[in-house]
């Protein structure tokens, strides 16, 4: 038991020295892809070697693609720190963030979810090290990606099959990359080649992605063809058939149904030393037996003017001058297939880093070029709602202080002699009168100059002195009304400065939340537009996305929850000065109201 215990220990020791190991200095960055063969994944029960596993990247499970150099020419894949991995680029879109890379992978275990390589990037000096013909096997023959800037369908393995014609029209947006598209008037075709003979003991394979929209009496997705002998591949009605023509005695499989209006399908014909066999989707959709013969075909994809031309699309066309095994074809469906998650990306390594990052990271850097406008809109958004808080704090502050050292030294006043407080302002603080803030954080508090009550007093003795200067003469009625509608009138422009800028928390705390959710919305628009184009469908994919999406929501309720504590607070505050203010008022009214009463009793 302890031996158990000591050998565990040393394991997990030896782990993070493994994971640490660094292939080359020059490479800054690294993700791991692990690759899933169980029954969560590719369920495959055989063994597969130097197979070419599609890496879909783009947004939902890379962030990186500021780091990549051009055409992402510094892209690397190891299996340890020693082995590197063939591998070519499909298409790069730094544009979009998105590319699609075929990695060549020497062997994946059936039944199991261990099988792991390394993706390398970030340096900006490497050469590109892509090579699509290493990227195959010696029995891959052809293989057409399609390329929306190439209409002749140009063969990626290194026996450089390329269509000699070809009449379809390239679709941009096709399953993986472009594709081939087939108006049922044109074809396209491919001469004969040794690298594409049929040798009876090997057998033979073809593959690839179809979509019909509509029945079809009887159409040709390819036909491998010489002499009196060919193999073929058709849609009928709305199912596929695989025939085999030998000597003048034609084989068929049973029909396989695969319409589906705008759904893609994976459709594979296996000619093998005694049977013929159709899969469709990974699954076998039938069989039959057959005696292969020797052949030496030219193709023909899309039909032909005989048998009848395609109307539908055709998307990464495979061939192989052996029999690829169930196994194979069922792992080339579902590693590349929209609805089974078979490669599973780690987290970003940096050089010299611990590994991984945190969740938050991961977010940041998922977040979308509109996310990061949402959220710098509500950064601006909460640094002017900060400085609006934080400058109705200190005015009030100096407002409610000033406002009980007034009212400390005018309950002291001599009825006689109600103005002994007032004073005359300085030019200082005129000019300072005009910003709250300026007032309160660099004026004078000598003489009660931030308190709207000593303004209301200063205002109406003003009035007083006007009308009656230094004479004893009592104010009348008239001179009485005058001075209470002055009153009213600063008790009204105090109460304004001091709501004065609060509108800007209202819009923070009503604008916040809903920017922050146009900036939610628009970043899962994106993310499933990314994955549309990409067609990784899986949590690994969508989370990353998602999250840096709800990101913006964040953003604008953290704006928001803030300002609406303090509006309503610094709201409370600003609500019980105006009340002091409007009790004051009438306060003084009265107190001038009384001394003219006297008047008017001494006069008589």
């Amino acid at each position: 038991m302890k031996l158990r215990v000591y050998f565990g220990a040393l394991v997990l020791l030896a782990f993070p020295g493994l994971a640490l190991s660094w292939w080359n200095d020059d490479w800054s960055s690294r993700k791991q892809i692990t690759l899933d063969a169980s029954v969560t994944g590719a369920d495959i029960r055989d063994n597969v070697a130097d197979f070419p596993m599609l890496v879909r990247l783009h947004t939902g499970n890379f962030g990186y693609f500021g780091e990549l150099a051009e055409g992402g020419k510094d892209l690397r894949f190891m299996v340890d720190d020693k082995t590197p991995l063939k591998f070519h680029i499909e298409k790069f879109d730094a544009t979009n963030e998105m590319a699609l890379v075929w990695v060549k992978v020497p062997r994946i275990q059936g039944g199991a979810s261990s099988d792991a390589f390394w993706m390398y990037y970030g340096n900006g000096s490497a050469a590109d090290g892509g090579d699509a013909g290493g990227t195959y096997d010696v029995n891959q023959a052809l293989v057409f990606h399609f390329d929306d800037k190439n209409p002749t369908p140009q063969d990626a393995t290194a026996y450089a099959n390329h269509a000699a014609k070809s009449l379809a029209a390239v679709e941009p947006a096709g399953w993986i990359g472009a594709a081939a598209k087939f108006a049922a008037a044109g074809s396209i075709e491919v001469p004969a080649s040794p690298s594409l003979a049929l040798d009876p003991a090997k057998g033979w394979t073809f593959s690839a992605w179809i979509k019909i929209d509509q029945s079809q009496p009887e159409a040709y997705i390819f036909r491998a063809a010489e002499g009196a002998n060919a193999l073929e591949l058709l849609v009928r009605d709305a199912t596929v058939v695989a025939r085999y023509v030998q000597g003048g005695k034609t084989v068929e499989t049973a029909p396989a149904p695969i319409q589906q209006p705008g759904q893609w399908r994976h459709v594979a014909v296996v000619l093998r030393p005694d049977k013929l066999e159709l899969y469709v989707d990974g699954n076998k959709g039938g069989e039959s037996p057959a005696t292969a013969v020797a052949m030496n075909p030219a193709l023909t994809l899309g039909g032909t003017a005989t048998g009848g031309f395609l109307a539908g699309f055709l998307d990464e066309v495979q061939i192989s001058n052996a029999a690829r095994g169930a196994e194979w074809i069922k792992l080339s469906a579902r590693s590349q297939s929209l609805d089974f998650t078979i490669a599973n990306f780690g987290q970003d390594e940096s050089k010299g880093g611990a590994g991984g990052e945190s969740s938050f990271v991961v977010i940041i850097q998922n977040v979308t070029i509109d996310g990061w406008v949402v959220i710098g809109l509500t950064g601006v958004m909460f640094i002017v709602s900060i400085l609006v808080m934080t400058i109705k704090a200190m005015v009030i502050a100096k407002v409610r202080k000033d406002n009980k050292a007034f009212l400390a030294a005018y309950e002291k006043v001599s009825p006689d002699n109600p103005g002994q407080l007032d004073r005359e302002e300085s030019e200082e603080e005129k000019e300072l009168a005009e910003s709250e803030f300026l007032a309160a954080i660099v004026g004078k508090h000598d003489h009660f100059q931030s308190s709207p009550l000593y303004h209301i007093y200063h205002a109406g003795i003003a009035e007083v002195k006007k009308r009656v200067g230094n004479s004893s003469k009592p104010l009348t009625p008239e001179a009485l009304h005058v001075i209470r509608v002055k009153l009213d009138s600063i008790v009204v422009r105090e109460s304004q400065r001091l709501n004065s800028k609060m509108v800007l928390l209202t819009i923070s705390i009503a604008g916040g939340p809903f920017l922050g959710l146009l900036g939610t919305v628009v970043g899962v628009m994106i993310t499933f537009a990314v994955i549309a184009a990409t067609g990784d469908v899986n949590i690994n994919s969508i989370a990353p996305g998602i999250a840096a999406a709800l990101l913006a929501t964040v953003a604008g309720l953290a704006v928001a929850i803030p300002a609406l504590f303090a509006y309503n607070y610094l709201l409370t505050q600003i609500k019980d000065i105006v009340a002091d203010m409007r009790v004051f008022s009438d306060e003084f009214l009265a107190m001038l109201s009384e001394r003219v009463a006297d008047r008017f009793r001494e006069a008589a």
